[in-house]
């Protein structure tokens, strides 16, 4: 199958996402030989042509795609979304902190796959690393994502990780929804994303939020792990709450802003300010923007002074 429906041309694909969250895009999936490719650009999917191109005519059983709204690191390639280490894609929403403790639980050959600066890239680099100690993505990921839980100030790791036919989605704790639209509550590839004559197929589609009106989306579960083997489901619970919860008070503003989902920035009448901060404290880094919170106001029979002019 294809997936441009999902990418590009629902309500609520990828690239209409990107217009609030542009500072990185990326497209993943296997080729049919089971190897996993990936391209990624530290550009808004809505002007990347390549993410375009990619998403009409690139045809695979698993595709993982991620939009990035920055809160860790300079907007660069590397710190784009997906990642691949060990011939698994690899895409995550939330945030982590206590990251050099997290260094010091990998080995010199293990942080030597981080190539970035993100909180993403070393969850992904543990859950690798545990992965192989176990010798199963699953115990893998339960291993890993219990110790983070258990000794890491954490607000979400919701995750996504894809091997060739198989799908890891994880909804950590409830901080962040993830949502999937099964099968048999009318999950398929999109119009004209079959890769061949007969129309849509059927498929698995997990998200941060619901792209389209469909009933039958579902919300994952707080501490839900969603395993996907072809089109077969099986969810696991086997996570306590996290030791250290952040809230979303606890957070710089930059994180805070990379946190809100679609319904947030209505309720918030979608107003976002042009207060801008370093994406790192390094020279060449770029300014990353930063939705500022909303100040009331009260007009009394006048315009005020400050906001007369065409752009009020």
């Amino acid at each position: 199958m294809r997936a441009a429906h999902w990418l590009l041309d629902a309500p609520s694909s990828l690239r209409a996402q990107s217009h609030r969250m542009p500072h990185g895009a990326g497209l993943g999936w296997f080729s049919l030989g089971g190897e996993p490719v990936r391209d990624r650009a530290p550009l808004a999917a809505f002007e990347n042509a390549d993410f375009d191109l990619h998403a009409r005519n690139v045809p695979s059983h698993t595709f993982v795609s991620h939009v990035r709204d920055a809160s860790v690191g300079g907007l660069t390639v590397h710190n784009c979304h997906p990642f691949v280490m060990n011939d698994r894609l690899f895409a995550h929403n939330g945030v982590v902190k206590g990251l050099g403790t997290l260094r010091t639980w990998l080995t010199d050959v293990e942080r030597a796959h981080v190539a970035g600066e993100t909180d993403s890239e070393l969850v992904f680099a543990l859950v690798t690393a545990e992965i192989r100690r176990r010798g199963d993505t699953t115990e893998g990921i339960i291993a890993a994502v219990r110790r983070i839980g258990a000794e890491l100030p954490v607000f979400a790791v919701n995750l996504l990780i894809a091997e060739a036919g198989r799908l890891w989605a994880l909804r950590y704790p409830e901080s962040n929804e993830l949502w999937v639209l099964s099968p048999d509550k009318g999950g398929t590839s999109g119009p004209g994303d079959a890769a061949a004559a007969g129309g849509p197929v059927p498929a698995v589609v997990i998200a941060s939020e619901p792209m389209d009106d469909r009933p039958g989306w579902r919300l994952l579960e707080p501490g839900e792990l969603l395993v996907v083997d072809g089109l077969s489901e099986t969810s696991l619970f086997p996570f306590e709450p996290p030791r250290h919860p952040l809230r979303r008070s606890d957070l710089t503003a930059r994180e805070a802003a990379s946190q809100q989902t679609a319904v947030e920035e209505e309720a918030g009448q979608g107003v976002a300010v042009a207060s801008f901060q370093a994406a790192a404290a390094r020279p060449g880094a770029q300014a990353v923007p930063v939705r500022g919170p909303l100040r009331p106001l009260i007009l009394r029979n006048a315009q005020p002074k400050a906001l007369r002019g065409p752009s009020v």
